[in-house]
């Protein structure tokens, strides 16, 4: 029997103040399982969806990555509570909110090892 619990919080997150259901970044499982999973659509022959000519290594797995990093993967996060309740959340959304950290610490990196 289906309960008749009334949301409070948006099915789908449209920012990521709209989170409420985990963290608001990509955790390190959903990542993996991202990267996995369209790693194996790219070998199975899916099209990248970056322009892979300028890579060197046209590896599934790094272009996988570099497309989870630009943000081009049209996929949603489902986050379940344990009641059923659940929350679907853009990987764009996720991805563009750890951009600026990411960038402050290839900054970081870049000053104290001079490179």
């Amino acid at each position: 029997m289906e309960s008749a619990t009334k949301v409070s919080y948006p099915r789908i997150a449209r920012s990521i103040d709209e989170i409420v259901i985990g963290p608001k970044r990509l955790t390190k499982y959903e990542r993996a399982r991202i990267i996995a999973a369209r790693a194996l659509q790219l070998a199975m022959g899916a099209p990248p969806l970056i322009d892979v000519s300028k890579l060197e290594v046209k590896d599934p797995v790094i272009i996988a990555e570099l497309e989870l990093e630009n943000g081009v993967l049209p996929i949603l996060i489902k986050r379940e509570k344990p009641n059923g309740e659940y929350q679907l959340i853009p990987v764009k959304i996720l991805v563009e909110h750890e951009r600026p950290k990411k960038e402050r610490v290839q900054q970081l990196i870049r000053t104290l090892f001079k490179s």
